[in-house]
């Protein structure tokens, strides 16, 4: 009964896939539509910065922000303290 039920969801997934690469034809056009206007491209610095760089200042101010005001650390407990383990006895 398994490999029933797998065949049936691999004959969907080729399917959904087979339809939507049937739909999205147009998406692949080489000639321009009225009115597009692409403007100029990226550079090798401007991508890295923005695709690399950028997220990673993110990421890295986030992070910091969150351990900066991170409220769970553990707090000194005054009444134990002053409690000692060892022992003062002398013999």
């Amino acid at each position: 009964m398994d490999k029933k039920n797998a065949l049936r969801a691999g004959a969907l997934a080729a399917g959904t896939t087979l339809m939507m690469l049937l739909m999205s034809s147009p998406a692949l056009a080489l000639t321009r539509d009225d009115g597009d206007d692409p403007g100029t491209g990226l550079s090798v610095i401007e991508t890295l910065g923005l695709y690399v760089l950028l997220p990673i200042g993110l990421f890295v101010v986030i992070a910091g922000l969150v351990m900066a005001l991170d409220k769970s650390h553990q707090k000194k407990d005054p009444t134990s303290s002053n409690v000692r383990t060892e022992a003062d006895a002398k013999a």
